[in-house]
């Protein structure tokens, strides 16, 4: 009989720790006992897991005794302090906040593109951005192949990025516009209701946003490449789930069309929608509650001898957040090594 291991999540009561309860079950995961985790104004509250309810509990300093792993989806808050006390504890954090993107003694994983760097951890590995996420499991295989001077990537982000609250104020303002009436706005700085918000997190001095930033940023740490140059746009959009990316490169070797979309086919997570002459190519609709990463519009960029441009779609809640997370524990089960904890004390 296989083993058992009893799993964690904090921040079980948010819309990304309610998908994470759910991919455990839809992908399988051999999990023992699961510990609903949230802070004291959840706890007592019911979620669903494995056609059951789970009861949540308040999370304290000594949650993580008995358990093999935790994944976070609690805020940068909630991680910096439960995050090294799970670790001490001899329970690894695959944590989904951006608090330890960018720590050295954190790997920031992708499981499709960079699975080694998973044996650097000393108990707590970070899972990227979700716009960094599809764009580089989508550039995996032509990096590999021909390298990858120079990307560009202007992001069409859904709401549901933001939380449930971003859901809530879409359909709100939406209902109140249809009704004749001035939206509500609360979330965002202007009307998201058709509206397209060049503005996600907190400008910069540099003139970029935070979330551009952290795709520059995150794309250097995960291909281990100081060399990369990377220019991104982020901007929210009026739908509910999936991100959206035009994404221009430019190779280190030229690579047709062709062959990038062979590359692509084969590559795992990514699945190829590629035939504009029969109107189809990736769309947030059709990926939403999927785990693949949709990429299309594959073709030549005329203004640059090895450029090349594509469109990229994914679920941002599911492989953007709750499944990565996922496959990142997937990948540590296999190997008991990658259940040990060596964090600092």
């Amino acid at each position: 009989m296989s083993k058992e291991y009893n799993v964690g999540v904090l921040g079980a009561t948010g819309a990304v720790g309610r998908e994470m309860l759910k991919c455990l079950v839809d992908r399988g995961f051999p999990y023992g006992r699961v510990k609903a985790l949230a802070s004291s104004r959840s706890a007592g509250q019911k979620v669903e897991f494995d056609n059951d309810e789970i009861t949540v509990e308040e999370v304290g300093p000594d949650s993580f005794n008995d358990l093999d792993l935790a994944i976070f989806s609690a805020g940068a808050k909630a991680s910096a302090e439960y995050a090294p006390l799970a670790a001490k504890a001899g329970c690894p954090v695959v944590d989904n906040s951006s608090n330890w993107r960018m720590d050295p003694r954190v790997p920031l994983i992708i499981p499709e593109v960079n699975p080694g760097a998973l044996r650097r951890h000393k108990g707590i590995i970070a899972n990227p951005n979700c716009s960094t996420i599809q764009m580089l499991v989508a550039l995996k295989p032509i990096y590999d192949a021909v390298g990858i001077k120079r990307i560009v990537v202007s992001t069409y982000q859904a709401v549901s990025g933001t939380g449930q609250k971003g859901v809530e104020e879409l359909a709100e303002q939406t209902r109140q516009l249809f009704n004749g009436q001035d939206p509500n706005i609360s979330v965002y700085p202007h009307r998201i209701a058709f509206n397209c918000l060049p503005h996600i997190d907190v400008f910069l001095e540099n003139g970029y946003t935070k979330e551009e930033m952290k795709m520059v940023n995150e794309t250097i740490k995960i291909f281990d490449d100081q060399n990369i140059k990377v220019s991104a746009t982020c901007v929210r959009v009026p739908i509910f789930y999936g991100h959206s990316e035009a994404i221009w490169i430019e190779t280190g070797r030229n690579i047709s069309p062709e062959s990038a979309r062979e590359l692509m086919k084969r590559a795992p997570g990514l699945l190829v929608v590629d035939d504009p002459a029969k109107n189809l190519y990736p769309l947030a609709s059709e990926a939403t509650g999927r785990d693949e990463v949709f990429v299309g519009r594959i073709r030549n960029d005329p203004s640059c001898e090895n450029g090349l441009s594509m469109w990229v779609v994914a679920d941002n809640v599911r492989k953007g957040a709750a499944t990565n997370a996922v496959e990142i524990a997937e990948l540590m089960i296999r190997d008991p090594q990658l259940l040990k904890t060596d964090w600092p004390v």
